[in-house]
C-alpha cells in the first residue's frame, strides 16, 4: 500500500485550512474549473459558508503522481472537537496549518497534542505570509517551541516546513520565493508522511465516523486496518462491550475527489464507507465473521451543556414555520441524533419538550439555526451546565480560556473573567497584544463573548476548549439589568416607544407585530418592568407650541441566535421561527408570573 497517503489537517479557526484543502483538490484536476472561484468546495453546508468555520469532518481525495492523497479535513471549533479525535484515528500524519500573523493558537494546541501522542508525523504549512505584519520564521520556532512542550519525538521534531498563500494558491519551501502553484506541497506529503502500516490477517476497520442517508441509513466510516472487503461479505461487529453482533455489507464505496465512488473490494490501509450494517457506533470494530477481533474503541467527547427544546406556543405560532408540533420536533432530533455524536436527547415529564445535551452553546446554536431554516419552529430555554456528582462531590465541566486582546485592554478582560470565577494561569505578550489563559467554568462562559466584545470595542480574540470536571466553583453572577416587557398584544408605536426610552433599550422597531409577555427591552434597573408599546398619541383640535416636537428613537438591539441564548434569564424563552428570533417570558400573563413568584418565595 505505497501508493496511499492518509492525512489530516489541523489549524486554528480561520486560518485557512478549507481554502488550502479547496486548492488541494484544484490541484488534483478533479475540477477542471471550478464554476465560482469564491465559493469553498469543502465548506457544502451553508451555515458553513456564511460563518468561515467547518462544523463537519469531510473526506476527499487527491490523486497526484499515481498517489491517492485521502485528505481529512477537520473542525477547528472546540465545540466540535469531538469530530477532530476520531477522524485522526484515520490519519497517518498531519498537515500544521499556521497564520504567519497570529502563529499557533489554543485549539490548534489541543488537536496537536492529541496527534503527537498518537505518533503521526506532522508537516508545517505556514500561510498567509502575504499578510502584512507577518512573522513566518518567528512562527515557525513557535511552532518548534510548541512541539517541543507537548513532548513531540525526535521524528516529530524534525518537521519539514512550508510557507505560502492558500489564497493565491502558492505554495514553498522559502517564503521569500512564491511559487505559481502548490506542488510543494504535496510533494511534501508523499515524501514525509508515512504510507498506511498494514498487517497480515483478517479483516479489520474501526467506525471512526458515519454518514447519514434517507435512503440507505447509516453508513459506516473509517480506515481498514488489515485484510479486505468485500461486497455482500458477512462481517461481525465487535461492539464496546464486547458483545458480537453477526451482519454483512451491503455496498462498499471508496472516496474519489469529492464522490463517493461504489467498489466491489477495499483493501487495507484505504478510507471506506460500508452500507448495511446495523446498529453499529462509533468505536465499533468491522471484524471477521469466524475469528472477530475488536480494536481499542476511541473515546467520544461528554456533552457539558443542555437546553429545554420545546414547541412554539407564543400568540404567534404558526404563521411563519411549516413544522410546529411536538412530533415533527422530535423526528427531527432523532435524524440529528443519526449523525451528531455529542448530542443526547431525553424527553421530559411534558410530552412537548426535549432536554438536549451537547458540547456548548455553539454546538446547539448550530443545529437550533439549521432547524429554523428547514422550517421548524419551537422554543428553547436557558443553557444549563451538566452538574456530575464525583465520589460524592457536585462537580461542573471547566474548560481552558485563552483571550488575546490589544495590551491597553489587559485588565478589563481579567477583571470580567476573574468576576465569573475564572483563574488566570498565564499571560504573554505579542507586540501590541497580550495572550492571558484562564482556567473558567463553562458556566462562565456563557455569555462573556458579547459582553468581552462590547468591553474591548470589539478587538478581543476568544476560544475555549473543555478541560474536565472539577468541584462547583461557586455562585456566577450573570445578567444584571432586568427586562421590559410588552403589556399587550399589538403594534409598537414610536410615539410610544419615544416616550419610554428613558426606562432602558430597546429591541423592537416601531411598527413591528408584539404579544402580552415578549421581552421588548433590557431594563435600566434590576427589576423587570411591563410596558404598554401599543399606545397612541390622544388627537385634540388644540394646537399649541412644542407638543409637535420630532421623535428621535435609538434604533434597537438585535440579537443573533448565540447571544440571544446567552442573554436570556431562567424565566425565558428564545422563540425562535424561520423568520424571527424573540425573546418571551415563559409565563406570559403578568398576573400568574407575580402569582407564581410569591409560591417560589
Amino acid at each position: 500500500m505505497t501508493n496511499i497517503r492518509n492525512i489530516a489537517i489541523i489549524a486554528h479557526v480561520d486560518h485557512g485550512k478549507t481554502t488550502l484543502v479547496d486548492k488541494m483538490i484544484l490541484a488534483g484536476k478533479i475540477f477542471k474549473d471550478h464554476e465560482n472561484p469564491g465559493d469553498l468546495i469543502m465548506d457544502s453546508n451553508e451555515l458553513e459558508r456564511e460563518r468561515g468555520i467547518t462544523i463537519l469532518a469531510k473526506n476527499v481525495s487527491v490523486i497526484y503522481k499515481d498517489t491517492k492523497i485521502n485528505i481529512i479535513d477537520t473542525p477547528g471549533h472546540a465545540d466540535f472537537g469531538g469530530e477532530v479525535e476520531r477522524v485522526l484515528n484515520m490519519a497517518d500524519g498531519v498537515l500544521l496549518l499556521v497564520d504567519a500573523f497570529e502563529g499557533t493558537m489554543p485549539q490548534t494546541r489541543f488537536v496537536l497534542q492529541k496527534a503527537l501522542s498518537m505518533g503521526l508525523k506532522p508537516i508545517v504549512v505556514v500561510n498567509k505570509v502575504d499578510k502584512p505584519n507577518c512573522r513566518p520564521d518567528e512562527v515557525q520556532e513557535q511552532v518548534f517551541d510548541l512541539m517541543f512542550h507537548l513532548g513531540a519525538n525526535e521524528d516529530q521534531l524534525n518537521f519539514p516546513t512550508l510557507f505560502g498563500s492558500g489564497k493565491n494558491g502558492w505554495m514553498s519551501n522559502d517564503w521569500r520565493k512564491p511559487t505559481t502553484d502548490i506542488v510543494a506541497l504535496l510533494e511534501a506529503i508523499i515524501k514525509y508522511i508515512p504510507a498506511p502500516k498494514v498487517t497480515e490477517g483478517t479483516p479489520q476497520m474501526l467506525i471512526t465516523s458515519l454518514d447519514y442517508s434517507s435512503y440507505v441509513g447509516r453508513i459506516a466510516i473509517g480506515r481498514l486496518q488489515r485484510g479486505t472487503l468485500k461486497e455482500g461479505m458477512a462481517i461481525s461487529l465487535v461492539k464496546r462491550d464486547k458483545t458480537i453482533v453477526k451482519s454483512r455489507i451491503k455496498e462498499l464505496y471508496l472516496f474519489e475527489g469529492l464522490q463517493r465512488k461504489k467498489v466491489e473490494i477495499v483493501n487495507a490501509g484505504d478510507i471506506c464507507a460500508i452500507v448495511g450494517i446495523e446498529g453499529f457506533e462509533i468505536g465499533d470494530t468491522v471484524a471477521d465473521y469466524d475469528n472477530p477481533e475488536g480494536l481499542k474503541p476511541i473515546s467520544i467527547d461528554e456533552p457539558t451543556m443542555s437546553m429545554l427544546f420545546t414547541i412554539n406556543n407564543s400568540p404567534f405560532f404558526g404563521k411563519d414555520g411549516k413544522f410546529v408540533t411536538s412530533r415533527h420536533i422530535k423526528e427531527r432530533l432523532d435524524r440529528e441524533l443519526e449523525k451528531n455524536l455529542a448530542l443526547r436527547v431525553e424527553q421530559t415529564d411534558s410530552a412537548d419538550s426535549f432536554v438536549v445535551f451537547g458540547r456548548g452553546v455553539l454546538h446547539l446554536s448550530i443545529l437550533i439555526e439549521t432547524m429554523r431554516r428547514e422550517g421548524y419552529e419551537l422554543q428553547v430555554g436557558q443553557p444549563q451546565v451538566i452538574i456530575k456528582e464525583i465520589n460524592g462531590e457536585k462537580c461542573e465541566p471547566v474548560e481552558f480560556l485563552t483571550i488575546d486582546v490589544p495590551d491597553e485592554f489587559s485588565g478589563t478582560v481579567i477583571d470580567m473573567v476573574t468576576k465569573r470565577k475564572g483563574n488566570m494561569v498565564n499571560m504573554e505578550r505579542r507586540d501590541e497584544r497580550v495572550i492571558i489563559d484562564f482556567i473558567i467554568p463553562s458556566r462562565g462562559i456563557i455569555g462573556l463573548r458579547s459582553n468581552l466584545l462590547t468591553a474591548t470595542t470589539g478587538e478581543a480574540i476568544m476560544s475555549h476548549r473543555f478541560k474536565d470536571f472539577e468541584p462547583l466553583k461557586g455562585n456566577i453572577e450573570r445578567r444584571i439589568n432586568g427586562s421590559l416587557i410588552a403589556m399587550e398584544t399589538g403594534t409598537a408605536i414610536a410615539y410610544a416607544l419615544d416616550k419610554l426610552q428613558d426606562r432602558g433599550i430597546f429591541f423592537v422597531y416601531p411598527g413591528e407585530e408584539i404579544y402580552e409577555g415578549q421581552v421588548v427591552g433590557e431594563n435600566t434597573r434590576p427589576d423587570d418592568l411591563c410596558l404598554n408599546l401599543t399606545k397612541t398619541k390622544k388627537l385634540t383640535n388644540m394646537r399649541a407650541t412644542g407638543s409637535d416636537e420630532k421623535m428621535k428613537i435609538a434604533p434597537p438591539v438585535r440579537f443573533s441566535l448565540e447571544e440571544a441564548l446567552e442573554y436570556i434569564q431562567e424565566d425565558e424563552y428564545v422563540e425562535v421561527t424561520p423568520k424571527s428570533i424573540r425573546l418571551r417570558k415563559i409565563i406570559l400573563n403578568e398576573n400568574e408570573r407575580k402569582r407564581v413568584g410569591k409560591k417560589v418565595s
